[in-house]
């Protein structure tokens, strides 16, 4: 939700529907942006209500637009996902089952989770996975502070540290001794930090779990 990452949204999802169609095609694309400090303030209150009311309002804006589906482009703020796709007619894509069903065709029944702490800790992204029969291994109290210490203050403001991202590979190679299969990227900023080449563990990064979920579903709704 940060504008680091929808950068990263928005450039991927032109670029992969530019790839398929060639020419000067691109996506048809309708952009709500949200002051992420007022939604950051939300979490970190635990003032779920608030934030859902400012969602829900941008999904309403976006159905009056007539688009055919909705992203949040945020793991974290699918924890108020009902809230939001109750407002509105228009289906409201899942970033956990999409990221399910990466997993499942991947054959990966055993996964960590990287997030922020929210995401790690609270139950509206995990039992997403665990229904669907996925073990999610998480990293000690310490190391979520730190993960979401580095999401907030570094990467949303597109800051790169190499001591962030040496630690990074340290917690997710422990993930591997815990017999993990692969470690869900669950946040889309961390994908600006690490990439597949720094480690042998599969990355499952549901930004680009999500984009590539949407461009197909876009190519056959064209």
């Amino acid at each position: 939700m940060s504008y680091e990452s929808t950068i990263t949204y928005y450039q991927l999802i032109n670029q992969k529907i530019n790839q398929a169609k060639g020419g000067l095609n691109s996506a048809k694309i309708t952009l709500e942006s949200i002051n992420f400090e007022e939604i950051e303030k939300h979490q970190r209150n635990n003032e779920r209500q608030k934030a859902g009311e400012i969602l829900k309002k941008c999904a309403t804006n976006l159905q009056k637009c007539d688009v055919d589906v909705i992203l949040i482009c945020t793991n974290t703020m699918h924890k108020i996902y009902t809230q939001i796709s109750q407002a509105v007619d228009v289906p409201v894509l899942h970033i956990a089952q999409a990221t399910l069903n990466s997993l499942k065709r991947n054959n990966i029944s055993k996964v960590g989770l990287l997030g922020t702490i929210y995401t790690m800790k609270e139950d509206f992204y995990k039992d997403v996975l665990i229904k669907g029969g996925v073990e999610v291994v998480l990293t000690s109290q310490k190391d979520m502070e730190f993960i979401n210490s580095v999401i907030f203050n570094e990467l949303c403001f597109g800051e790169i540290s190499p001591t962030s991202k040496r630690e990074f590979l340290r917690i997710i190679e422990q993930m591997g001794e815990f017999k993990a299969s692969g470690v869900i990227l669950g946040c889309t900023e961390i994908g600006l930090l690490i990439k597949q080449s720094d480690t042998k563990i599969p990355f499952f990064d549901t930004t680009l779990i999500r984009i590539d979920e949407v461009v197909n579903l876009a190519l056959k709704m064209d």
